[in-house]
């Protein structure tokens, strides 16, 4: 370790610091984290003027603060299975019916799909707002070995069929499914969790016993994960600077200048469909103004982590405790969001993609008879995209071969990838927060007094805890 690299984390522990004496006045979640990631954005934008992007001391001082980002991250991702199963299985303990469960199923996926297609279109009104064309791009080496990595991936997204996707929710091996072995992992265990659900209630009359021990099992699980969530939670302005700092110390300006167009472009379409957003939740009639006040926290942990399923733990937390969404109704809207129309990986991006490429084998991408069949493409292909970081790519996968559009030259994209990829994480995790709350509001759920109380999360309630 040379003496910069010390001193480069001489520096981190120093912000690190900073954001610790934060919490020990007891400022409250939203200023540490935005404080977190302003740190972050200072640190990683001294560490690139003093190194460069690709300087080996970058590099080693990334590797360090890896363990605090990353490790937050997989902190997260630990708790995503536990807390999906007990909070659904308590959720449906609590149930009237299988009605119930069937309506929130239905509006819940419903939304998403809905707001999958909408998102795709806004993508292509910007794309040519924007006159996007992959026509005359120039390809770097690395562009180049992306797009041959690509094109060997074609094979696997095209023989993905919708037949074949709603078969991979069902968890054979519901044990592997726990590992989160599978893409489909995610809404396998939100299956398996119902069934034991709806069995535990078809012993409440025959075997009264029985289901008591096993509702206070549940209970005390409950409190034990939820426990275990405010725990980690209560490391996010930590996780969100280190990977903050990565993200810009890495940055390539050069290549974000050579591609403003489409970066512009993104993160117009990714604000307009943060809007329909909020004009769902307006037409709900809840206040869009408060709502937003309440999921910027959690919007800026998937922005800086890019990771819809690590995400999970703290939309569950922020839509219960700070929007009044019924339990069972805010893990069903973030586990299947984090799979399942995802509007900025699976919606966005995938359609401005097709609408670049399609010039470049003498398509014109504006005609109803290409637009109709890409949103029809699109919208279905939703249908199980990992919550990961690649899941965007592997959408563009499936839209570009079905549309028979070259693959590799979304590998021209590769050098802006993580820039884009921030903001379609955030606009995914917006968009299963507002099916949650939209649900939950339709259905006569949401408690009124929590989303118009300033309540935050459990992690800000220091004083109490000690």
């Amino acid at each position: 370790m040379t003496i910069n690299v010390i001193l480069n984390l001489l520096a981190a522990m120093v912000l690190l610091g900073v954001l610790y004496a934060q919490q020990r006045r007891h400022a409250s979640f939203s200023v540490r984290v935005f404080s977190g990631m302003g740190l972050g954005v200072l640190l990683g934008a001294a560490l690139q003027a003093l190194y460069g992007a690709t300087s080996p001391a970058l590099q080693t001082t990334g590797d360090y603060l890896d363990i605090v980002g990353s490790g937050y991250v997989k902190l997260l991702q630990m708790i995503v299975m536990p807390l999906i199963m007990v909070s659904i299985i308590s959720a449906i303990l609590k149930l009237k019916g299988i009605n119930s469960l069937g309506k929130i199923s239905a509006l819940t996926i419903g939304i998403l799909m809905l707001t999958t297609l909408i998102a795709a279109g806004l993508g292509i009104l910007m794309a040519k707002l924007f006159h996007l064309s992959a026509v005359g791009l120039t390809a770097s080496a690395a562009d180049v070995a992306r797009g041959v990595y690509l094109q060997g991936k074609v094979e696997a997204a095209q023989a993905i069929s919708l037949p074949s996707m709603l078969l991979s929710f069902i968890p054979a091996n519901p044990f592997l499914d726990m590992t989160g072995g599978r893409k489909t992992s995610t809404i396998a265990v939100v299956i398996f969790s119902v069934f034991i659900g709806i069995a535990a209630t078809g012993i409440h009359d025959k075997k009264p016993d029985v289901f008591a021990s096993f509702e206070r099992f549940i209970q005390v699980a409950h409190a034990i994960v939820m426990r275990i969530v405010t725990l980690v939670l209560r490391l996010t302005p930590y996780g969100v600077f280190a990977l903050m700092a990565q993200v810009v110390s890495t940055s390539s300006y050069t290549d974000i200048l050579h591609l403003i167009d489409f970066v512009l472009a993104s993160y117009s379409a990714l604000i307009l469909m943060f809007c329909v957003h909020l004009a769902i939740v307006s037409g709900a009639g809840l206040n869009p103004a408060r709502y937003v006040k309440k999921i910027l926290p959690v919007l800026t942990f998937a922005f800086t982590s890019r990771s819809s399923a690590g995400a999970i733990p703290m939309s569950v937390q922020t839509q219960t405790l700070r929007l009044g969404t019924s339990e069972g109704i805010a893990n069903f809207a973030a586990s299947f969001g984090a799979t399942i129309g995802q509007n900025g990986c699976a919606g966005i991006y995938p359609a401005m993609l097709a609408v670049m490429i399609a010039p470049t084998v003498g398509i014109d991408p504006f005609t109803l008879g290409f637009i109709a069949p890409l949103l029809a493409i699109i919208t279905i292909g939703s249908v199980g995209v990992a919550g990961v970081g690649g899941g965007a790519t592997f959408a563009a996968l499936i839209v570009l071969s079905s549309m028979n559009l070259p693959v590799a030259l979304a590998g021209l994209l590769i050098s802006i990838e993580p820039l884009i990829d921030m903001g379609r994480t955030a606009l995914n995790v917006s968009g299963s927060i507002a099916a949650g709350t939209v649900t939950s509001r339709v259905l006569g759920e949401t408690d009124l007094r929590v989303f118009a109380s300033d309540a935050e999360l459990p992690v800000d309630s220091d004083r109490k805890a000690a």
